[in-house]
C-alpha cells in the first residue's frame, strides 16, 4: 500500500477571483553530525528520507549504516540532522540543489561518480506491467496543482509499495530510496522504480546506487540516462504511457 500524505504538498491561492493550490517549494538545510552539508530546495514532508536518501545516493553512506535522523528545533522545520558515519570526508564542499536538477551543484561532469556495482540480473517483467506502472503511481499532489513530480517502488509483480511526491524529481526519488534504506531494504534488487516525468542521468545515478534494476519513465531519456543505465545493466523504459513502452537498456529482463 502507497504511503502517500498531502499535509504539506499544495497551499491555496487567489487569482483572478479564484482560489487554487499550488505547490510547495521550501529550502530544506541537511546538516551531518551539526555540519552544514546540503540545501536542497523541496516540498516539505518525508525530510528524513530526503537526507539520508540523498546522502545515499551522493555515496556517503552505506546501505546498512547506523543512522540517526530527526528535525531540528527549527521553528520553519527546514533543517534536518542526521549522525552516520560518511564513507569520505566531504571537506568544504557544499551541495546546493534546486527543485530542477539534481547535480546543479556539481562543477564538472567527471565529479559524479556512481557508488555503485554492475545490477544483478534482477526479475523478469513484461513489457505490459512497466507499461502500465505510471496508472499504478499516487499523485494526489500532482491532482491539486499540476505541479509535483513523483516516484513510486513496486513490487516485481507491480504492487505499489511507497510513493512520493516533490517539487523536485530527484527529491522524490530520495525520499521513496531513503524510506527503503531506513527500513533496511536496500539493495532494491526485487523492485521496479517508476518516475512521473523525464530520465534524466541523475535519477538513473540514484536508482543505480540504491540497487533497482528497472526504472521506467512516463517521459524521454538523455542520452547519459541511457548511457549510464547500459554502463550499469539496467532496464530503462521511457515514455510509459496508453499500454505502450520504449525500451533503451536492459531488454534482457522482458519476458
Amino acid at each position: 500500500m502507497a504511503d502517500v500524505s498531502t499535509r504539506w504538498l499544495s497551499v491555496p491561492v487567489e487569482h483572478d477571483g479564484v482560489e487554487d493550490r499550488i505547490a510547495v517549494e521550501d529550502p530544506l538545510e541537511i546538516r551531518v553530525h551539526g555540519r552544514p552539508l546540503s540545501v536542497t530546495m523541496r516540498t516539505p514532508g518525508h525530510d528524513e528520507e530526503l537526507a539520508v536518501g540523498f546522502l545515499l545516493g551522493e555515496g556517503l553512506i552505506l546501505p546498512g549504516s547506523t543512522l540517526s535522523v530527526g528535525l531540528t528545533d527549527d521553528l520553519a522545520a527546514n533543517v534536518v540532522e542526521v549522525r552516520a558515519e560518511l564513507t569520505r570526508d566531504p571537506g568544504e564542499r557544499r551541495f546546493y540543489t534546486t527543485s530542477s536538477c539534481g547535480v546543479c551543484a556539481r562543477g564538472a561532469l567527471d565529479e559524479v561518480e556512481v557508488h555503485a556495482p554492475r545490477l544483478p540480473p534482477g526479475p523478469t517483467v513484461s513489457r505490459e506491467l512497466l507499461a502500465a506502472l505510471p496508472d499504478r503511481l499516487d499523485q494526489p499532489g500532482f491532482a491539486l496543482t499540476g505541479g509535483l513530480h513523483a516516484t513510486g517502488r513496486f513490487t516485481a509483480e507491480g504492487a505499489l509499495v511507497c510513493a512520493r511526491e516533490d517539487v523536485g524529481r530527484h527529491n522524490a526519488m530520495d525520499k521513496v530510496v531513503g524510506r527503503a534504506l531506513l527500513d533496511g531494504e536496500i539493495p532494491l534488487h526485487d523492485s521496479l522504480l517508476c518516475v512521473s516525468g523525464r530520465l534524466s542521468f541523475e535519477l538513473v545515478q540514484k536508482a543505480a546506487v540504491a540497487g533497482a534494476p528497472v526504472l521506467v519513465g512516463v517521459g524521454a531519456p538523455s542520452s547519459l540516462a541511457v548511457s549510464l543505465a547500459r554502463d550499469r545493466g539496467m532496464t530503462l523504459g521511457g515514455f510509459a504511457r496508453r499500454g505502450r513502452l520504449n525500451v533503451y537498456s536492459g531488454e534482457e529482463r522482458l519476458s
